[in-house]
């Protein structure tokens, strides 16, 4: 049955240089230690009363449900950054909301944006915040390069 709530959560980032997109990519989900799993994409929501944990080592070709920002450049020598953001309700009845953001830029600049979205998402839902929990990766691209943040949820 795939219809299971995870009650875990974690950040993890990473980036990578490949010899195409798509090997930048995949380096990239190496280098933040999920890469060796089958992500499924999810929309932005936290389950009530997840608790954050330490990265996980998951199992190989586990089905993997992850929010995720992520950016590829060949233009030699630009700056690119992707982050993401949790936002944790006070009410641990309610669900924590997740916001993806990449950009050229640095990743501080990028990690700002990703909590400000976060807050606003928040607000939208009349809802208090605990704490926003946020991870931010930055990449000097040399060929093709890829940075890649995400959320990932776990049982």
């Amino acid at each position: 049955m795939l219809c299971v709530t995870p009650t875990k959560f974690f950040l993890t980032s990473g980036s990578s240089e490949g010899y195409t997109s798509l090997n930048s990519f995949d380096g990239a989900l190496l280098a933040s230690g999920i890469g060796n799993t089958n992500l499924v994409k999810m929309s932005s929501i936290i389950p009530p009363d997840c608790q954050e944990i330490a990265p996980v080592k998951l199992p190989y070709g586990a089905l993997i449900p992850v929010a995720y920002a992520s950016i590829t450049s060949d233009m030699n020598g630009e700056v690119i950054s992707a982050a993401v953001a949790a936002a944790i309700p006070e009410d641990k009845t309610k669900p924590g909301l997740i916001m993806e953001y990449s950009s050229h830029g640095r990743k501080e600049d990028i990690e700002k944006m990703v909590r400000h979205m976060a807050q606003k998402g928040m607000e939208m839902r009349n809802e208090k915040i605990r704490e926003i929990k946020s991870i931010s990766v930055e990449h000097i691209v040399d060929k093709i390069g890829t940075a890649f943040a995400s959320v990932v949820l776990w049982y």
